[in-house]
């Protein structure tokens, strides 16, 4: 039976239809509420430059008030406008002229031809409604550029003293667009992660360890399952007292599956296989985190940039995405279901050992997890020492 492990906001609904609708290159309606209730700015329109297509641009358009912006985060803005600086969305204001497929996927991703120089917008939206927006990209795994303008609302079936009770209590039209409000789309990916389905568990022996078994656990947004793979009998020796052996591995399926040489993801997979194979116990959690965190698509992407220069670091971010776009509060709350609260944790990543203690897991050691270069993946290694703080010696 799925055992639900923490309440999940209803209002979260919205976020995960909204995610939907914008892989489809639908427009959605964002609202910024006050605690209270009303809004505080106008309800925003946010389409997706990657997955935009002529018949929901010309929907935009027919929904829009006023003119539209493109919402950029500041890393892929800083080579396109001098002015753009921090940390915070940059908006551009975008002629009329240029709301076309070919500009919008210019300004979007960096491996497109140059988009032509735009000036910054100095007035639209709050950076609050343009960061939801950016994030809400983030949540459907496309590249983070939103083109932006204000609702109308002299069309019908709108009501402007809409409840903060939530997008169901608010007026459906242009094209029925889907309304979802900011504070939601902020609170999403925790809630997400605290919120997880045990699905199904089975008994699978493994090449390396033949006494295994594989949890899935199921967000409730119904993305991809998170995997725990358990060697032996870790539950009970987390029962005894003792700190099993833990490895957090995010998913790599160029790594792990094809045996890519570009990452060190498949060897250390194995390694924590046959490591926990020989203590006897242990637990893999096997997360979906492509690319850290940036799904599949955008991890390709960044390859590409990789081979023009850049490191995984830059590439990530040239694209729009931070360094690692990486949670680890869904690993906590498997491994709390899993009745294992005190562990020893297999890995390079200072970052994995801080996020786990944050998110209740007391970490009784580090066991070093390094993989040697193959020739292929030494400057990979050498920026995961030296720029994201990776410990291989």
């Amino acid at each position: 039976m799925n055992t639900t492990l923490s309440a999940r906001p209803p209002v979260a609904r919205e976020v995960s239809r909204a995610i939907a609708d914008l892989r489809r290159g639908v427009a959605v309606v964002i609202h910024a509420a006050a605690a209270d209730g009303p809004p505080v700015h106008s309800p925003m329109l946010a389409l997706p430059a990657e997955t935009a297509t002529p018949a929901t641009i010309a929907e935009f358009r027919a929904a829009a008030a006023g003119d539209p912006v493109m919402a950029l985060s500041a890393s892929r803005a800083a080579p396109l406008l001098a002015g753009a600086q921090g940390e915070d969305p940059v908006l551009l204001r975008m002629p009329p002229g240029q709301i076309d497929i070919a500009s919008l996927r210019a300004l979007a991703d960096p491996l497109c031809l140059p988009p032509p120089l735009h000036a910054l917008a100095s007035d639209g939206f709050a950076q609050g409604q343009a960061l939801s927006a950016l994030r809400l990209a983030k949540l459907a795994r496309l590249l983070p550029a939103m083109l932006l303008a204000p609702r109308r609302t002299d069309m019908p079936g709108f009501s402007a003293s809409h409840p903060a009770g939530g997008p169901a209590a608010w007026g459906h039209s242009g094209g029925d667009l889907l309304h979802v409000a900011a504070s939601a789309i902020m609170a999403y990916a925790a809630d997400n992660d605290l919120s997880l389905l045990r699905a199904a568990e089975a008994r699978v022996p493994l090449e390396s360890a033949e006494d295994a078994r594989i949890v899935a656990f199921r967000p409730q947004d119904g993305g991809v399952e998170h995997l725990a793979v358990l060697i032996g009998r870790p539950e009970w020796a987390a029962g005894r007292g003792e700190a099993p052996l833990v490895r957090v591995h995010s998913e790599c399926l160029t790594g792990d599956i094809l045996g890519s040489r570009r990452c060190d993801c498949g060897p250390q997979l194995h390694q924590a296989i046959r490591r926990m194979a020989a203590e006897g116990a242990g637990v893999l959690l096997y997360m979906a985190q492509e690319g850290r965190g940036i799904g599949l698509v955008n991890k390709l992407r960044a390859y590409r940039l990789q081979d023009g220069g850049l490191d995984t670091l830059d590439a990530n971010r040239a694209l729009g995405f931070g360094a690692d776009e990486r949670s680890f509060a869904a690993a906590a709350t498997m491994l709390r279901a899993l009745g294992i609260n005190r562990i020893r944790l297999l890995t390079n990543n200072p970052d994995k050992l801080a996020s786990l203690a944050e998110h209740g897991i007391e970490i009784a050691g580090r066991v070093s997890h390094a993989i040697a270069a193959n020739g292929v993946n030494d400057l990979y290694l050498e920026t995961k020492a030296r720029r994201f703080g990776h410990i291989l010696g």
